[in-house]
């Protein structure tokens, strides 16, 4: 496939600090890239260079095969989502909405009807005279997206739009986003340092950690099949310990957990035999209370259990060795102080070297 958006050997300094690291990232067209890691990362620079409010130190970014590190803003053709919305607040949602197109000088007809269609694929036509004050918190990012896709972009460029939301209307708004995404074949690179909000959403996720990427794949791979220690530990919730490779085999290996304990997990080209690596096995992988045949078996002790509403974390041990577990909240009656028998699959685990 064509690169639609290309990152070559980009680096940004500021000063002596160096906040990305010769970068290499190509972005597909139709694709809902989501830019993933913790503040100080890097994310937010990349997004700010793409959309031409910051320049590169070194490298290139080009755009469909043009280069465009070196234009200003307004000639990139890309919308820009911020998590304060940017809204004008003297202006009305259609005022707001309509000033990219007026910047454009287009025709007061066209501008009318551009807005109109707009605002009604959001479904805030209704209050396209009232100003952003007057309107929820969901209403205003709604009015920052559509003022951002009314001029018909390339590219959508979105900075943690949905971070200000609570809970409740910020998974109702990824569902939207996402819905106009797979409707309009928006090309969308989104910001965000929320794991549950880039799973949702993304067709890829580029996992950063200071300056680099650790990983870019698709939500499936990068939470199952973790690539470094960084990752297994940021995606999601794991269970990671360091651990000593026994023996390796076609397809398995074998490693050593501590307390005595064994497992038997998926074998990778880095692992030798005597080699310190890391384990990692998800918690909702776990199953208590179950002896399945070509399994992993361990003899645990239950230390606590933890309700939540929908499912319980269950705590387990073995001398030094510890385990987190998911349950489903009726699995069983777990008991704390109780033996219990803890199984999981080898193709589960996931043993990343040093």
């Amino acid at each position: 496939m064509q690169p639609f958006i290309q990152f070559a050997s980009v680096s940004k300094s500021f000063g002596s600090l160096t906040v990305i690291d010769s970068l290499n990232l190509t972005i597909h067209q139709g694709e809902f890239l989501s830019l993933l890691g913790p503040s100080g990362s890097g994310k937010t620079t990349i997004l700010m260079m793409l959309a031409g409010f910051e320049r590169p130190t070194q490298g290139t970014i080009t755009l469909d095969g043009t280069r465009i590190d070196q234009l200003p803003p307004h000639r990139r053709e890309m919308g820009v989502v911020f998590q304060n919305y940017a809204l004008f607040p003297h202006m009305t949602v259609a005022e707001n909405v309509a000033f990219p197109l007026e910047m454009k000088r287009l025709p007061r007809a066209e501008i009318a009807q551009k807005v109109d269609r707009a605002l009604d694929m959001v479904r805030l036509g209704h209050l396209k005279h009232r100003r952003p004050s007057q309107l929820s918190g969901g209403q205003q990012q709604r009015v920052a997206l559509t003022r951002a896709l009314v001029f018909e972009p390339r590219v959508i460029l979105m900075d943690e739009p949905l971070g200000a939301l609570d809970k409740q209307l910020r998974e109702h708004m990824q569902l939207e986003i996402r819905e106009l995404h797979k409707r309009l074949g928006l090309t969308i690179v989104f910001v965000t340092h929320d794991q549950s909000e880039a799973l949702t959403m993304s067709d890829r996720i580029a996992v950063f950690n200071a300056g680099r990427i650790e990983q870019i794949d698709s939500p499936h791979a990068v939470y199952d099949t973790p690539r470094t220690r960084f990752v297994a530990q940021f995606i999601g919730e794991t269970n990671l310990i360091e651990a000593e490779v026994v023996n390796v085999q076609e397809e398995h290996a074998t490693i050593a957990l501590g307390d005595g304990l064994t497992a038997r997990v998926r074998t990778g080209p880095e692992l030798e035999p005597g080699q310190k690596a890391w384990f990692s096995l998800r918690p909702e992988r776990m199953r208590l209370g179950a002896n399945p045949a070509g399994g992993n078996v361990l003899d645990m002790v239950i230390t606590d259990c933890i309700y939540h509403g929908d499912h319980m974390r269950v705590q387990l041990a073995r001398g030094n060795f510890s385990f987190t577990a998911r349950c489903e909240r009726l699995a069983g009656n777990w008991t704390v102080g109780a033996p219990v028998v803890v199984s999981f699959d080898p193709r589960d685990c996931t043993v990343l070297a040093p």
